[in-house]
């Protein structure tokens, strides 16, 4: 199994719940599950870099509080998604150099 492949497949698949839990309506959903996935996720994607630090080091658990306020959440989902983005990138850019 291509460790890699599989956190860019789970990564994606992110993204797309997030949308879909968003578009149903505004401050009526939890951001706590996406951010608890997310920081799963980040954990094993350092896995792939054993030195630790360079690009992967830029990355940092997101908070699990779930913000009350309706826009607060839209600020913080946007957040994540550029960080889950980013992340993705990250991941098949790398993808022959470092072992999985």
């Amino acid at each position: 199994m291509d460790t890699r492949h599989t956190l860019v497949n789970m990564l994606r698949q992110l993204l797309k719940e997030m949308e879909i839990v968003s578009s149903q309506g505004a401050g009526y959903y939890t951001c706590a599950p996406f951010a608890k996935r997310y920081n799963k996720l980040l954990g094993q994607a350092r896995t792939l870099f054993p030195e630790g630090d360079g690009i992967i080091g830029t990355f940092e658990a997101q908070d699990e509080n779930d913000p009350k306020d309706p826009s607060v959440k839209s600020k913080y989902l946007m957040g994540l998604r550029v960080e889950i983005s980013q992340l993705i990138s990250l991941l098949e850019s790398t993808r022959g150099d470092a072992v999985s």
